[in-house]
C-alpha cells in the first residue's frame, strides 16, 4: 500500500488558506500555487539518495553530498497541474518537464489521453506527477497508467488539496505510487467538488470559467 504524506509545515497551511479565500485574485493565486509546489517539493524528495564525494573548498578537501541515483522529472496534468511546475524547477533545476492531457468521453465517462509527452530518458528517471487537486481520483489514476505504459516505474504524485475519496482510488489502482498532499478534506460534494476545497483549481489559476 503506497504511503500518503500530508505536510503540516507553517509556510504550506498558511499560504493554502490564503488560496481558498474566494477574494483572492488570480495573479495572487498563481503566485502562491507556484510557491506551495517549490515548499511540497523540497518535502517529497527529502529521502533521495545521495553519494559521498570530495570537493575542494577555498581552504581544503571537503565530504559533502550530492545527489546520486535517478534524475527528475516532472509532470503536470494539464491544465491546473502547470500552476505547480515551476515551483518544482526553481527546487530542480536540472529536472525535465513531460505533459499530460486527458479528457472525459460524454458517453463512457472514462478518462482519454489526448497528450502525452515525456522526456526520452524518462523511464530512467524519477517522475514527480503534479495536479493541484486529487478528487475522484481518476484522471490522476489514468494519468498515472498513462505513464506507466510508457515503461516509467518510479512515480510520485504530488496534489495541493486531496478527498478521500480520491485517496483510496489511488491507492486501490496504484498502490505501489506514494502519495504528497498539502491538506486531506473532508468529501466530494455531488457535482465532484472538494469541500471545503477552494473551487476549480484551473479557472482560479487561468482567470476562466
Amino acid at each position: 500500500m503506497s504511503k500518503v504524506v500530508v505536510f503540516d509545515h507553517p509556510l504550506i497551511q498558511h499560504k493554502l488558506s490564503i488560496m481558498r479565500d474566494k477574494e483572492t485574485g488570480v495573479k495572487e493565486f498563481r503566485e502562491l500555487l507556484e510557491e506551495i509546489g517549490m515548499l511540497m517539493v523540497y518535502e517529497a524528495t527529502r529521502d533521495l539518495e545521495t553519494q559521498e564525494v570530495d570537493v575542494e573548498t577555498p581552504i581544503c578537501t571537503a565530504k559533502c553530498r550530492r545527489l546520486a541515483g535517478r534524475k527528475l522529472a516532472v509532470v503536470p496534468i494539464l491544465r491546473a497541474g502547470l500552476g505547480m511546475v515551476d515551483g518544482v524547477l526553481n527546487m530542480v533545476p536540472a529536472a525535465k518537464v513531460g505533459h499530460i492531457g486527458l479528457y472525459r468521453d460524454p458517453e463512457t465517462l472514462k478518462p482519454v489521453e489526448y497528450y502525452c509527452k515525456l522526456p526520452a530518458d524518462s523511464t530512467e528517471r524519477e517522475i514527480l506527477v503534479v495536479d493541484p487537486m486529487l478528487a475522484t481520483g481518476g484522471s490522476a489514476s489514468a494519468a498515472i497508467q498513462f505513464i506507466k505504459d510508457r515503461g516509467c516505474n518510479h512515480i510520485r504524485l504530488l496534489n495541493l488539496i486531496a478527498a478521500p475519496e480520491g485517496v483510496k482510488r489511488m491507492q486501490e489502482d496504484h498502490p505501489d505510487v506514494d502519495i504528497y498532499i498539502a491538506a486531506l478534506d473532508d468529501h466530494l460534494n455531488e457535482h465532484g467538488y472538494i469541500v471545503p476545497g477552494l473551487g476549480d483549481a484551473g479557472d482560479r489559476l487561468f482567470g476562466t470559467k
